[in-house]
Formats: structure tokens, C-alpha cells, sequence
């Protein structure tokens, strides 16, 4: 079944404690993403907010970081030790430099991989990374379509890990609902971040649960 971390850029900012304490029971964990308006053409949260979120529960943190510079970003990072940390192959950082320096903080390292990228480019870092996140829309938006494509790509990628013995989960970011998630879960993803199709519902709670009941 999927683990299902419901993106905070889509909650109600204004209730966010309350909105957490709600979902807390039937998520894995709380998305963040993390944009610089550099990497992507939207601005949202920086460390500080990362930091209140994750001293306000003890659920695992999902940072997600649309960011040129991840390295410089990391610094300011507090998380709990096992929290996974995404950067983008796309970024201008050195992958393995970010890559230590995750691992350094006792995170789970993860790459992700915009959607027009090649595959083959995470390929070289598969032996140094937890998971690898296929997005599954552009990134910098919430409320985007997920990308039907998706689906061929975490399938690929899956055959590629398994032949090659390497432990790494996927993860999806983007569009994901319930009309969605089949097509990637059934390809071999396991974790996904979701916004608009957990908060855009009528029964959130209801939502999640539906979602992490998948199979």
C-alpha cells in the first residue's frame, strides 16, 4: 500500500496546526515544497518554516527542495534524523556533494527528476540515494495535471532497480488524486505527495485513507 504524505502547499495556512492535527492519524508524513523562485517561477516556505513544521510533530518530514542551490540550503535545515530531503538533478549543485551532505544530517537522500529529463541521467546515483522522486508534473506549480507518461517512466525506472539490485524506493509529486495514482503505484511507486487531491476534497481524512488503501 502507498504511503501517502499530503503536500502542505495546498492546506489552509491560516489553520495549519489544526489541519495538521486532523491528518496527522492517517498520513505517513508531511510534503514540503520548499521553491526559490530561481529554480522554478513560484516562491513559497524557506528553513524556517520547514523547522517550525518539524518540531510541531512527530511524523516524518518530506522535504522537497526546487531550489538552484541546495547545498547552501541544507545548512539551515533542522530536521529529525531518517527525514528525506529531495533536491533536483537539475539543479546547478554538484549531485554527490548535495548527496553527502544529506547523508551527513542523518536524511534520507532523494533525487528527483524533472519530467523532460532523460532517465538514464539519475542512473550513475542510484547506489547513493533512498528514493528517487518522478515528477509527474512540471515542478513549481500546485494544481498542474498529472502527466500520463509518468506511469511508463516509474515503470522503467522500476525494472531498472530491480535488475540491478538497488535499494531505492519511488516516489510521485504532482497531480496525483484518485483517478491518478493507480497507473504509477501499479509501476512501482510508493510514496507520493499529494495536494490538491487530498485537500481539495471534501473529507481530507477520508481522502487519505482511500489513497494509502490502494493496492
Amino acid at each position: 500500500m502507498p504511503s501517502i504524505y499530503p503536500s502542505l502547499i495546498s492546506a489552509d495556512l491560516l489553520n495549519l496546526q489544526a489541519t495538521m492535527e486532523r491528518l496527522q492519524a492517517v498520513s505517513a508524513g508531511w510534503h514540503i515544497d520548499i521553491m526559490d523562485n530561481h529554480f522554478v517561477p513560484n516562491l513559497t516556505w524557506g528553513a524556517q518554516f520547514a523547522n517550525a513544521i518539524a518540531q510541531a510533530t512527530l511524523k516524518p518530514i518530506w522535504a522537497h527542495l526546487m531550489i538552484d542551490h541546495p547545498t547552501l540550503f541544507l545548512e539551515k535545515l533542522k530536521l529529525a534524523p531518517e527525514s528525506t530531503v529531495t533536491f533536483h538533478i537539475e539543479t546547478n549543485d554538484d549531485v554527490q556533494v548535495v548527496i553527502r551532505a544529506i547523508r551527513a544530517k542523518n536524511w534520507r537522500p532523494s533525487i528527483a527528476i524533472n519530467p523532460k529529463t532523460p532517465l538514464n541521467e539519475i542512473y550513475p546515483y542510484l547506489a547513493l540515494v533512498d528514493q528517487v522522486l518522478v515528477m509527474s508534473v512540471n515542478p513549481g506549480h500546485s494544481g498542474q495535471q498529472f502527466i500520463p507518461e509518468t506511469t511508463t517512466r516509474v515503470a522503467t525506472l522500476a525494472q531498472f532497480i530491480e535488475r540491478n539490485g538497488y535499494n531505492v524506493t519511488i516516489a510521485c509529486d504532482g497531480g496525483i488524486n484518485r483517478s491518478t495514482i493507480a497507473g504509477p503505484l501499479h509501476a512501482g511507486a510508493t510514496e507520493f505527495g499529494v495536494a490538491q487531491g487530498i485537500f481539495g476534497a471534501a473529507d481530507p481524512v477520508a481522502e487519505i485513507r482511500y489513497l494509502s488503501d490502494m493496492e
